[in-house]
């Protein structure tokens, strides 16, 4: 008996190869996992297991990462939770990904990066001997810190010099921070002086000016989110000129109320207005997506044919902060796909 289209697509998309460089590490948990270290830890859940991805918007869901990061307070839990990452890629048919971890949501490790780091590392070195998918880190600043704190998180992973660290990140509400490009300029110019890629969260809860600052201010080498950018023509010309890259989370966005809908969902315009686009999951085990659900998602809306779907994950491994040889690999498998 042949399989159900949907299987067969499905198998299709896990098939391409690609990347993904919008992911955050604090967004892979699992609920049953979470549920038996909160009973192992004595502390109340917000809301039944079942029920526990089920937000209200994202500052509910931002407060929710901070909790279950707290509960990873020991080296073997956050070298589980990388392992189980890499296992989520690979399941995904992912070839390399760029995943994002904030230091201020994990306080049992404050104050302890570099052992905090070790540990990450020792999950992803695991996953790799056995077979499954490399990952670089993209060590992420919180908005609300100050421009000291910024400079001081830089300054350390230069004196860490973690082979597993790629980039210097910035994430949280944009909505409630406000503009804040300008008060992390000095980070981001020193991380670049260091070596460090730069990737920056905007344009999601604010509108323009939170990419416009990206670009201009922090020297973004890639946006995360970015697609309010939509709301600018000179932005998105910018962009597509510049070819800077977005890493576009579709289902999150729809989740979180960014947009009401995946067919109001501004992708499609931003790629054929010549901007350099990738599908994520963001959050994947918090929201609900999949990688291959997300492919298979803009498909359908958008009647995205072989062709663009080709050209998509293509954006995705040439805006990854892998190394050259992993591009190269994953290039050349995808002209043949």
């Amino acid at each position: 008996m042949t399989p159900p289209r949907h299987v067969l697509e499905a198998n299709r998309l896990k098939s391409l190869p690609k990347a993904e460089v919008h992911l955050h590490l604090e967004g892979c948990f699992d609920a049953a996992t979470l549920a038996r270290w909160a009973q192992a830890e004595g502390i109340a859940l917000p809301r039944p297991q079942e029920d526990l991805f089920k937000f209200s918007g994202l500052a509910d869901f931002l407060e929710f990462l901070d909790l279950a990061c707290s509960l990873a307070g020991t080296a073997e839990r956050l070298a589980q939770l990388s392992y189980d990452l890499a296992q989520r890629l690979a399941d995904n048919g992912t070839g390399y990904a760029d995943v994002i971890f904030n230091p201020t949501h994990w306080h049992a490790w404050h104050g302890r990066l570099g052992a905090m780091l070790d540990a990450i590392d020792a999950g992803f070195k695991a996953a790799e001997q056995d077979g499954l998918p490399s990952v670089g880190l993209c060590v992420s600043l919180l908005r609300t810190q100050s421009a000291d704190e910024a400079i001081e998180l830089v300054e350390r992973l230069y004196t860490l010099r973690h082979p597993r660290v790629v980039a210097l990140s910035v994430d949280g509400n944009e909505a409630t921070a406000g503009r804040t490009g300008s008060r992390f300029a000095e980070a981001f110019r020193r991380a670049g002086q260091h070596g460090l890629r730069k990737t920056v969260h905007a344009g999601e809860s604010s509108g323009p000016e939170g990419v416009w600052d990206a670009v201009n201010l922090l020297g973004a080498d890639r946006i995360d989110h970015g697609v309010r950018a939509i709301e600018d023509p000179a932005l998105v010309n910018l962009l597509a000129e510049r070819r800077i890259p977005l890493g576009i989370c579709p289902t999150s966005n729809v989740v979180l109320g960014v947009y009401p809908s995946i067919e109001q969902h501004p992708i499609e315009q931003l790629r054929l207005a010549g901007v350099q686009v990738s599908v994520n999951t963001d959050d994947p085990a918090l929201l609900g997506a999949s990688l291959v659900g997300e492919y298979a998602l803009c498909r359908q809306a958008f009647s995205w044919t072989d062709e663009v779907t080709r050209s998509v994950a293509r954006t995705s491994i040439e805006a990854s902060f892998a190394g050259a040889e992993v591009k190269a690999r994953l290039l050349t498998n995808l002209d043949h796909w």
